[in-house]
């Protein structure tokens, strides 16, 4: 079995403020390339320390080269147009209105050829200055035919969505080859496409578009899978986060794992499932006695959405109640997602995102030692 790494966290991290202004002063023309670059590399130390300071089990680079989890995609793979629109483009629930846009729409407007890797100049500083064991999350390909295909413009150059994902799928593959290359030992993929299957709201935008939902459904599981065989090796963890939409504190999609949960907790060929677990959005924890008992399920239950703190002795409630439906020792724990996904940010402090993962260690401990 891969490592366990009982406190996890998904990723992301709040953007420092210095790191905000440096990047906004780099897309004003205003500093070098090479001044954001030593922003982010003071940010990543810092976040870094912090995380050893609290004792997580593996560590991230906040993603802090990133605008989000998905960008790299558009950055490293020419073929991708820019339509003028916002970028927001899902119905949003949550506090506030809209999430404020991350730039405008890009869209599949050529055949795909990649540029450069994905990551490539984020493995290297990351495992060289982080104290333990690092993850890099990378994308899946089925995040992007759901919001980068238009018709009228994608279907010249791939006739339907299935053929631009198996495009992307190569693209996702050759980057988790070279992070492997690169010696990373956690690879986690992240996958918000899912949560598209368990909310009828969703199921019926997709038969809008004319696509099948279950046939889109058993596509989705196999093009992950092909992107991560390769890193289905010994002292490799391979990992799958499964959310439901986070943007600036609000989702998109609701619903329990119940409807695909047999054929996702089985078809996904993974070592560890980082599921979203902090409200009741997500339904309950009995779809986990569908999950194979060689794999680790990290419960997300504790908010990287909202400041208030969770009580520890809700949270090992919680944690009891899921080990009726799997076992106890192949469990973990974890915010439900990253603090973030995006670069705006989820609405509480950098102090209260540190002290979520204080207490995820700090209950980890409590539960196994």
């Amino acid at each position: 079995m891969a490592d366990i790494y009982r406190a996890d966290h998904v990723g992301s991290l709040l953007r420092p403020e210095s790191l905000k202004e440096a990047r906004n002063m780099f897309y004003a023309g205003r500093v070098s390339a090479d001044t954001l670059r030593e922003s982010e590399d003071a940010a990543i130390l810092e976040a870094l320390a912090q995380q050893e300071r609290i004792g997580v089990a593996v560590f991230t680079d906040g993603e802090f080269r990133r605008l989000g989890f998905q960008n790299d995609m558009q950055d490293a793979v020419e073929g991708f147009i820019d339509t003028g629109t916002p970028a927001v483009v899902r119905i949003w629930k949550g506090p506030g209105g809209e999430p404020q846009a991350q730039g405008t729409q890009q869209v599949v407007g050529a055949r795909l050829r990649l540029k450069h890797r994905l990551t490539g100049d984020q493995t290297e500083y990351l495992k060289a200055k982080a104290p333990g064991p690092v993850k890099m999350t990378v994308p899946s390909p089925n995040q992007f035919p759901a919001i980068c295909y238009q018709d009228g413009v994608t279907d010249q150059f791939y006739p339907t969505r299935s053929d631009l994902l198996r495009e992307l799928t190569g693209f996702i593959k050759a980057e988790i080859q070279s992070l492997l290359a690169d010696g990373v030992s956690y690879i986690q993929m992240d996958e918000p496409r899912y949560s598209y299957y368990v909310d009828p709201v969703w199921r019926d935008h997709l038969r809008g578009l004319g696509v099948d939902p279950g046939k889109a459904f058993e596509e989705a599981v196999a093009a992950d899978n092909d992107c991560l065989a390769d890193a289905r090796r010994a002292g490799v963890t391979v990992a799958m986060h499964i959310c439901r939409g986070n943007n600036q504190s609000k989702w998109y999609a609701e619903g329990g794992y119940e409807p695909i949960a047999e054929k996702l907790f089985s078809g996904l060929d993974v070592d560890r499932f980082l599921l979203e677990y902090d409200t009741d959005r997500a339904g309950t924890f009995d779809p986990l006695r569908f999950v194979p008992k060689d794999k680790i399920v990290v419960l997300g239950l504790l908010s990287s959405k909202e400041g208030a703190l969770e009580d520890q002795d809700e949270l090992l409630r919680r944690i009891d109640e899921a080990a009726k439906f799997f076992p106890l020792e192949n469990m973990a724990l974890s915010p439900q997602c990253g603090f973030a996904s995006m670069a705006a940010g989820n609405l509480l402090t950098e102090d209260e995102q540190w002290r979520k993962l204080e207490m995820v260690v700090d209950t980890a401990r409590k539960v196994w030692g």
